[in-house]
Formats: C-alpha cells, sequence, structure tokens
C-alpha cells in the first residue's frame, strides 16, 4: 500500500505561530479583513487604511476561527500566546467576547489582544476583553494635533474620549496591560510632546511601558524613525517600567525564519514584488510575510521602493544567500 502524503491544511484567519519580540512564537488570528482600522496610522507597515470605521461587525464567522484554532492546537506546534491582532483593530470585531470566551475552554494558552486603544470607551469592548490575560493598547499622540496628525482616526473618534476610555480600561482591567508607545522623528519624540504622553501614561499606570519607532516601511514616506540611541535617551523621560522593544533581540525560530526568507529570496530574484505579490505567491499570511521583510532589510539583502504609490520589494544583486 502506498502511503500518501496528507494534505495541508489551508488557514484563512489563523497564522504563524510568528516569532515575536514580544510575546515569543505568537499564534495570530486575523479579525477583520486587510486594513479594516478606526485609525490610518502613518507609521503603518501593512499600509493605508482603505476601510476606515468604528462599525462593529462579525466580520469572520466565528465558528471558523474556533474550527481553524481547533485544527492548529491539534499540530503541537510552540505557542506562547494566541494574539487577536492581524490586518486591522481587532476590537472592530463584534464577537471579539464569545472569541475569547472559546479560546479558554479549548486551551491554557495565554490570549493577548493588540489594540490601538480607539475604541476602549466602548463598555461592551471593555466587558469583552475583560477574560484576555494581556492587553498591549497602543498610545500615540499625547494631545489632539498629535493624534490627528499621526492616527488619522475615523472622524467619529474624538481624542478625549479615546484617552478617557483608555485610562478607564486600565482600571478596571485586573489581567496585564503592557502600554506601546510608537515614537516618531521630529514629532513625537521631541520633549514637549514626550512629557504630554508621560502625563496620560501616569493615569494608566500600565505594568510595562514599551517603547516603538518605525523598523519597517511606513504607509507615508514623512513618518521617520527616531535612532536607538535617542529612544533610550526618551526612555528616561517616562515614569514606570520602560523597555525600548525596537532594540530586542529577536527570539526566533531560525530554521521557520531561514526557510521563509529563503523563500522570498527566490521568489524575488524572478521579478519585484510587492507584500501582496509574495504573500500570495507563497500562501503565507502578510503578517508572517512581514517578519521575514523586516530581517532582510535591516541586514541590506533587499531594496525597497514604491510604483505607482504601491510598496516593492527587490533583490540586491549582491544578495546571493542569506
Amino acid at each position: 500500500m502506498i502511503e500518501t502524503k496528507k494534505d495541508i491544511y489551508n488557514y484563512k484567519y489563523i497564522f504563524g505561530p510568528v516569532p515575536s519580540r514580544r510575546l515569543g512564537f505568537s499564534l495570530g488570528i486575523d479579525l477583520v479583513p486587510f486594513k479594516t482600522c478606526s485609525y490610518d496610522c502613518i507609521y503603518c507597515q501593512l499600509g493605508k487604511t482603505t476601510n476606515k470605521t468604528i462599525t462593529r461587525k462579525e466580520y469572520v464567522p466565528i465558528n471558523q476561527l474556533i474550527h481553524e484554532l481547533e485544527q492548529k492546537l491539534t499540530e503541537k506546534v510552540k505557542i506562547d500566546y494566541i494574539t487577536l491582532s492581524g490586518s486591522g483593530e481587532p476590537t472592530l470585531y463584534l464577537k471579539l467576547g464569545d472569541l475569547i470566551n472559546n479560546i479558554k475552554q479549548r486551551t491554557n494558552i495565554p490570549i493577548a489582544v493588540l489594540t490601538n486603544s480607539s475604541l476602549l470607551w466602548d463598555d461592551d469592548v471593555k466587558n469583552e476583553l475583560k477574560n484576555a490575560d494581556l492587553i498591549i493598547p497602543s498610545l500615540d499622540a499625547g494631545n489632539e494635533d498629535m493624534f490627528r496628525y499621526v492616527n488619522r482616526p475615523s472622524k467619529d473618534l474624538a481624542f478625549n474620549k479615546v484617552i478617557d476610555g483608555l485610562v478607564s480600561f486600565s482600571n478596571l482591567y485586573r489581567g496585564k496591560i503592557w502600554l506601546e508607545v510608537f515614537l516618531l522623528n521630529g514629532a513625537t519624540s521631541i520633549q514637549s510632546e514626550i512629557l504630554d504622553l508621560n502625563d496620560i501614561i501616569k493615569k494608566i499606570q500600565p505594568a510595562r511601558i514599551q517603547l516603538n519607532t518605525v523598523k519597517r516601511p511606513p504607509a507615508e514616506s514623512f513618518a521617520f524613525t527616531v535612532p536607538n540611541e535617542q529612544m533610550l535617551e526618551l526612555s528616561k523621560y517616562f515614569d514606570g517600567n520602560v523597555e525600548v522593544i525596537s532594540d530586542f533581540s529577536r527570539q526566533a525560530d531560525e530554521n521557520y525564519m531561514k526557510t521563509t526568507k529563503e523563500e522570498i529570496i527566490n521568489l524575488l530574484k524572478r521579478r519585484p514584488c510587492s507584500l501582496d505579490d509574495i504573500a500570495g505567491g507563497l500562501n503565507r499570511h502578510k503578517n508572517e510575510i512581514i517578519k521575514c521583510l523586516d530581517e532582510l532589510l535591516t541586514n541590506e539583502k533587499l531594496i525597497y521602493h514604491e510604483h505607482n504609490h504601491t510598496p516593492y520589494y527587490s533583490i540586491k544583486k549582491t544578495t546571493l544567500h542569506i
């Protein structure tokens, strides 16, 4: 009897586990369509928002999410966190609370939620997040003007409403909160803006303050990286447990990363590709591809450029191997 190769399960909404600087091996669950978000941040590594909204819907059938998760858990891969994040704002998912409770019934793996904080004023969202183990909300601006400049929020969102929601949630939530603060050179990195941010953070009192900056090609060319030396210096202006996560050492599975990087290099040897081209060509989730593109760009294996407002990646002629 000839043994046939088992079919590879085709995941549509689950990706990874992806090596993460903060969460170890993170199994991502994508809850909304690509670039469905309440913000259109100038630094976003996924590009410009195509569906800016604060309307909560069951964008993805919850039964399908649970089915995919059950299948992934049978593979017995290393998973440190199940992370609700993906290609847009996860709190826009109407059945977020039901999903978290369903995951809890199936595994003891902790659940992390990465959110831009924009809907934490909503009592339903607050209640749905209560059973998650870790919330990583973001705070990118300390005042209305910078909020409008950096986050470019939905017209239905006011700065004070978002901040009041974030502070209120932090007072109610009993799990861990790691607050991500994204700094941009020449904008949120100047001292007056840092002081505004710190005034808000003192009201939130997160377990960790995690400073980040642009490391991957951003949505807008005027979103500038803060050099690492300056990030370390700016960290001194914040009250609390501060980490510069843009400089974390990677905890990547080298075999996983090496294979994916080799596949990307082989694809780009043929022609320049966009993120969509690479993800589609390799049948991988965009968030998995971005991790590897980040490292390849850092190691100067690739060139990043734009054509007709679409970002493309191409191989450096000197790149012969990884």
